[in-house]
């Protein structure tokens, strides 16, 4: 059977779009197709958008029959689909809870709309933790996700459906949203590429919330190219978010320079954290062993306040969603739970209906931390440890272009595995204090673990406004690992098991 879209890179639908082997109306068609027979088992989409693509493709074929498709930009007939706490007008955008279950965008987020002006064709709405609280896609009002490489097992999260649908191959390019690791996370559990790159550099508008101060938008591809090309189309300065900055990179230009003279960090607390599987340790070890020998000269880099990223992390981001949930109150925004005489009685029973178990917890939680007497107690020292490990960073980039660690300490678990909260909480270990620091870190899979025979990914993380470093540096591990491929089940057009 020909290979889906799905599994094609960006380039190469674009060549044979401009050798007119075949049209974007067929690009959008066959995805759908696609999605239509595979998706029932993997379930990534909550809803699909053919209307929407069906309209960009006759853009792109017209423009291909003008002879303008090098104008009509860097995601031209590609199909992308989004992460479901991005704003698409006409669509739902429901966070994948109960609270937002009816709610139509009005308007579109600014990195939708950039993918749109970059000429990809928007396929649809992509599962999730509940407002993104989660690291397995298990909190969905709607139902998990399953993990293309096994079904038994999770995507990870938030983005588990972002994740889940490129490794599948339904889609070759898909955004997630990253708050502590829901970009990067499911990248390693599904052998993926996945960039969350500097705070800053992609913008915000038009994304429901979690931890404003945290939260940035990402690509999943299955190259450091296409995900590059991804990130050409969503940087820049955006006057609707205020936290947005310009951008001028091309991140694919130096793709193919190598890692020769590069100084790559290792972090010891991190390769002997407590709970690191000796098979993902294996993994960073033959990563960095590899770069070492392309030229890189790895240096040891000590992080002396990263261990208290995760305790800071559980008071700031309560803190912000607790802040970031109020307007769901059943009046203006959200479910609205019938038959209560008083507005006090409905906004409790809405709530509590609207939103999960997962959600509840981190609102009451970040309702006691924001309280009287306790917000001294943990709030002010959170904020404080967030400046101690800004400087970490920023005196380790002073010795090192890049720092190499895992992405999470384990491959992908089982659904139901994992049950306490804590320990659940502990899948983003590594890579909770970069986005504490506001660094950009990418996940670049590895192969697969010895032990479960399950995709590994490594992290790269960056200085500030340096992502091009990390992506030099993943496209040279790439040339070691090769471009990710599409889960065994699923590829070359199969549906899945």
């Amino acid at each position: 059977m020909a290979r889906a879209f799905g599994e094609m890179s960006i380039r190469e639908i674009q060549a044979g779009l401009a050798a007119k082997e075949f049209s974007a109306a067929d690009v959008a068609r066959k995805t759908f197709e696609r999605i239509a027979a595979a998706d029932e088992v993997v379930h990534s989409f909550l809803e699909t958008t053919e209307e929407l693509a069906l309209d960009a493709a006759a853009r792109i074929d017209a423009a291909i029959a003008e002879g303008r498709l090098a104008e009509m930009g860097p995601l031209a007939g590609v199909p992308v689909g989004y992460k479901d706490n991005m704003n698409l007008t006409g669509t739902h955008t429901t966070c994948s809870s109960n609270m937002l279950r009816n709610y139509v965008s009005p308007y579109t987020a600014t990195c939708v709309e950039n993918t749109l002006r970059a000429g990809a064709l928007p396929i649809g709405k992509l599962n999730m933790d509940e407002f993104a609280f989660g690291s397995s896609t298990e909190t969905s009002a709607f139902g998990p996700t399953r993990n293309p490489w096994d079904i038994e097992r999770v995507p990870g999260g938030s983005s588990g459906g972002s994740a889940a649908a490129v490794a599948a191959g339904l889609v070759p390019v898909t955004l997630g949203s990253d708050t502590g690791g829901s970009i990067r996370q499911p990248g390693a559990f599904c052998g993926l590429v996945a960039v969350k790159p500097t705070y800053g550099v992609v913008s915000r508008y038009g994304v429901v919330a979690f931890g404003s101060s945290l939260d940035q938008v990402g690509p999943f591809a299955r190259s450091v190219e296409d995900a590059a090309l991804a990130l050409n189309a969503l940087a820049g300065r955006d006057e609707l978010d205020c936290t947005s900055q310009p951008s001028e990179v091309d991140f694919t230009a130096n793709l193919a320079e190598g890692v020769s003279g590069m100084k790559i960090g290792i972090v010891p607390a991190f390769m002997n954290a407590q709970g690191l599987t000796s098979e993902v340790r294996a993994k960073v070890e033959e990563a960095a062993a590899a770069l070492e020998k392309m030229g890189a000269k790895l240096v040891e880099v000590e992080l002396p306040h990263a261990r208290a990223a995760m305790s800071a992390y559980y008071v700031l981001g309560p803190c912000e969603a607790f802040s970031n949930l109020a307007r769901f109150d059943s009046v203006r925004y959200g479910y609205c739970d019938p038959g209560h005489k008083d507005l006090g009685s409905q906004y409790e029973a809405s709530r509590h209906e609207g939103f999960g178990a997962e959600a509840r917890r981190r609102i009451m939680l970040g309702s006691y931390l924001l309280s009287a007497g306790v917000y001294e107690k943990y709030y002010y020292p959170a904020q404080q440890v967030r400046t101690l490990i800004t400087r970490d960073y920023a005196a380790a980039y002073e010795k090192v272009d890049v720092i190499l660690s895992p992405v999470a300490p384990r491959t992908a678990f089982k659904f139901g595995e994992i049950g306490d909260p804590t320990e659940m909480y502990l899948s983003d270990m590594f890579t909770i204090s970069i986005n504490i620091a506001g660094n950009g870190g990418m996940s670049v899979p590895v192969g697969l673990g010895a032990d479960t025979n399950l995709p590994v990914g490594v992290q790269l993380i960056a200085p500030p406004f340096k992502d091009a470093n990390m992506l030099r540096a993943a496209a040279a591990l790439e040339t070691v690992y090769g471009a990710a491929p599409v889960a065994p089940d699923f590829a070359d057009g199969k549906a899945g098991a």
